[in-house]
């Protein structure tokens, strides 16, 4: 056992315990119970109780996030032997949607191009573009751009191009901006209706009205006045901060968002798509209300910090449809954020890279990572979506995208902190080694003569004597240790047991790998540690690849070729 940590089989026990009890547990692992199994079958542990409950509470967790149907396919996969026949089941589907009608179903991805496309955003698309398909609806992207202060162009760049690296196909495309007009018609209803008025009073007066529960003066105003100021405020006479428009709700609801919340505001911020023309901006709530009618969505499905009931009000007041609204929490990552408001000074104060730095929960980090589209959405589909606020390890997504890359990926040789050892009676060899040990992904020559890299942390504590296998070559026992190991041939039969090195002979080149952590520690501290060098050698066949690339280098993990020299780990 490696001084503070636990070993590998021991991790697989206490992660096998996990998704055994949740499974037998309708989904919810107990960490007691799991802690007892994991000591029963290893009582010679109870020394390490505490770093067994530490890994069995992350373990449980981890498990906990995963709906049913994952945690029997997870246990399924890893540990076959401990999964019962009957919980064998295939990929996890979404749930029916209430009073969906095949081939007049309605959805839509609405983002606001006021930041870079996320993790959130791409399963959220996802669970939306899949009921689109077994539902064979439309399917709108719509770009809710009504802040100029916030849109800009690379924005929605970030959104199209990341929609389309999902493989979500959208039928139709529209931005919030070009409907300004039809907005517009809709903010004159609900005056004229006296659903809705003017108000000049300043932002703390409103605060404090609105936490009182008192109306202000401007709510008693008669159409007309409302009216007059309306137009004025097309004609852009009045000034940012100097009026609003406000939707007549309830002052003393508990739902502060229903205390006569804001319409309409003026913004004299050239917009990027539409530049002067207009400076009377409607907010979200309006904007979404009036074009999910013009789209004809039918089916809402979206993360529940919108404001649902006020939007059902507006839409009850301009006597528009009634849809089906399904909310679930947003879908957070452990030591991630992907809030705007919190990544946003990430890239400022250069703490990253970029929005596309390898640890951001942004589409273009994960592309740059080298997770796959094909893992968001198999990870979509076995989290499903649910109102209870939880977050979902990384290494759950990591899992998932390894199983995907595994069948495709070539093998190549990679030795990080690489020593040189000298082979002693060892034959000159054109040793012909598959890119993979089961698909087709053809075949490479080494060159060898008795004269390797290994890594100095594959012979580091090796005791001399010790016979390893030079993997896919020959045995090898070794002979001298330190700083300079030596070692002499020892045939070419397989011998049970042994441990086998990667190595690199002949043409080869160095190369950085770079591996990306968590942002964040427990308790929102950036992790320092988060993202760490390896340098190494690989071997010459490496020079054939291109930027987007993926391999596998064999007991080191699955990396991206990022630039020339230079690779990513994806996990």
């Amino acid at each position: 056992m490696v001084a503070g940590s636990l070993e590998k089989e021991v991790l697989d026990a206490i992660e096998r315990a996990a998704l055994m009890n949740a499974v037998k547990h309708d989904g919810k692992a107990e960490l007691g119970a799991v802690i007892g199994r994991v000591l029963a079958e290893h009582p010679d542990l109870k020394a390490e109780a505490g770093k067994i409950s530490k890994e069995s509470s992350a373990a449980v967790n981890r498990v906990n996030s995963l709906s049913p149907v994952a945690q029997q396919e997870l246990l399924a996969a890893k540990f076959p032997q401990a999964a019962d026949a009957p919980h064998k089941q295939g990929r996890v589907g979404l749930p029916p949607l209430p009073n969906a009608v095949k081939g007049k179903a309605a959805f839509r991805l609405p983002p606001e191009p006021s930041g870079f496309m996320t993790i959130g955003h791409a399963m959220a698309f996802t669970i939306n573009y899949l009921y689109k398909q077994q539902y064979d609806g439309e399917l709108w992207l719509r770009f809710e751009d009504t802040n100029p202060r916030k849109v800009q162009p690379r924005y929605y760049d970030s959104f199209r191009r990341g929609i389309s690296w999902l493989g979500i196909v959208c039928d139709h495309e529209k931005n919030v901006s070009d409907d300004m007009e039809t907005i517009y018609e809709s903010g004159r209803k609900l005056l004229e209706q006296g659903d809705a008025y003017a108000c000049s009073c300043d932002e703390a007066k409103v605060k404090r009205l609105r936490f009182d529960g008192v109306a202000c003066e401007h709510r008693s105003y008669p159409a007309e006045v409302n009216l007059r100021l309306w137009d004025e405020l097309l004609a852009k006479k009045h000034k940012e901060g100097s009026y609003v428009v406000r939707f007549k709700g309830d002052m003393q609801s508990p739902n502060y968002s229903l205390r006569d919340t804001n319409l309409f505001r003026v913004i004299a911020q050239p917009h990027p798509l539409t530049g002067d023309r207009y400076t009377l901006w409607p907010t979200y709530d309006l904007a979404n209300a009036v074009e999910d009618e013009v789209c004809g969505i039918t089916h809402v499905l979206r993360s529940s910090e919108f404001r649902n009931e006020l939007q059902q009000l507006i839409r009850d007041a301009l006597k528009f449809r009634r849809l089906e609204v399904i909310q679930f929490s947003r879908f957070n990552f452990k030591g991630t954020p992907v809030s705007k408001r919190l990544l946003r000074p990430l890239v400022e104060n250069k703490t990253v890279s970029g929005w596309d730095d390898p640890r951001m929960p942004t589409v273009d980090g994960l592309k740059r990572r080298g997770i796959t589209p094909e893992a968001i959405r198999e990870f979509t589909l076995q989290v499903g979506y649910t109102k209870t606020e939880h977050e979902y390890d990384w290494s759950i997504l990591l899992s998932v995208n390894r199983k995907i890359l595994d069948p495709v990926s070539k093998r190549l040789f990679f030795v990080p902190d690489p020593v040189p050892l000298s082979v002693e009676g060892a034959p000159e060899r054109k040793a012909v080694i598959p890119f993979h040990p089961q698909s087709d992904l053809g075949s490479r020559t080494i060159d060898t003569a008795g004269e390797f890299f290994v890594s100095s942390g594959d012979v580091r504590g090796v005791a001399e004597g010790t016979v390893f296998r030079l993997m896919d070559l020959y045995n090898v026992e070794l002979t001298a240790s330190g700083p300079n190991p030596r070692a002499k041939y020892a045939g070419d039969d397989i011998v049970p047991n042994t441990r086998k090195f990667q190595w690199v002979a002949g043409a080869r080149s160095e190369v950085d790998v770079t591996v990306p952590g968590e942002l964040f520690l427990e308790g929102g501290v950036y992790n320092k540690e988060s993202l760490k060098e390896v340098k190494g050698l690989v071997e010459w066949a490496a020079s054939e690849l291109k930027p987007g690339d993926i391999v596998q280098f064999p007991r080191f993990g699955f990396c991206r070729l990022d630039s020339p020299g230079r690779f990513i780990m994806t996990g």
